[in-house]
């Protein structure tokens, strides 16, 4: 038996999933119509697969949905929207495993294979989704080193774990000093946390493997 859980908000695309979902011989569906009930459900039934778009429920950002996903570990995720950006899809991609990636406009095909995928515990992400997330990566590899050496270091040593005192120590400079480098990593990353910067450094190979903390 499949435990389908359905946050979609939106009543033609609900009715869509739902007929999709119903050609599967065991499963169930359970609907979730805000983000208290999701969590409710998932702590009765961890082993799911919720069906979201996150961009028509009560959830703030993709900060506070992460959160959510790092709860559940063994609940698979189908992310259905037309508005995810970029942003949102690269977190969700290289910060979990078990989040596919459909948009509404898509072939009922491609839901299905979500779904498939979903119920043996694998990802998908729909072509369109790829092909942005490539382009994205390709842009990236081609940009020059936009990080300065110094900054570069005060990243390595983020990596290594090392508080802001500790580095500002090392590097004979004030917190403040330190500080102002990070602001500076994040804005040229753009990047919003110490985490994402640290991913990024790591796929950049600008940290090594052995000194990646998180």
């Amino acid at each position: 038996m499949v435990n389908f859980i359905l946050a979609d908000n939106q009543e033609l695309t609900a009715f869509a999933l739902r007929t999709l979902i119903r050609e599967l011989e065991s499963a169930t569906i359970h609907v979730a119509v805000n983000k208290d009930q999701l969590i409710s459900q998932l702590q009765k039934e961890e082993k799911s697969i919720v069906v979201l778009d996150y961009t028509l429920y009560d959830i703030q950002d993709e900060e506070q949905l992460l959160v959510i996903i790092e709860r559940f570990p063994r609940t698979q995720w189908i992310m259905v929207s037309d508005d995810l950006t970029i942003q949102v899809m690269r977190k969700l991609v290289y910060t979990v495993r078990n989040v596919s990636i459909v948009f509404k406009d898509s072939p009922f095909k491609l839901f299905r294979h979500a779904i498939d995928y979903a119920t043996r515990g694998d990802r998908y992400l729909c072509q369109r989704a790829a092909e942005v997330l490539i382009c994205q990566q390709a842009d990236e590899e081609q940009r020059p080193k936009v990080l300065t050496e110094t900054e570069i270091e005060i990243l390595r040593g983020v990596a290594q774990g090392k508080t802001t005192k500790e580095i500002a120590y090392e590097r004979y400079s004030s917190i403040h000093t330190v500080n102002t480098h990070k602001k500076n990593i994040f804005r040229k990353l753009q990047v919003n946390t110490a985490h994402e910067a640290i991913k990024y450094a790591f796929r950049a190979g600008l940290v090594d493997p052995s000194e990646f903390y998180i």
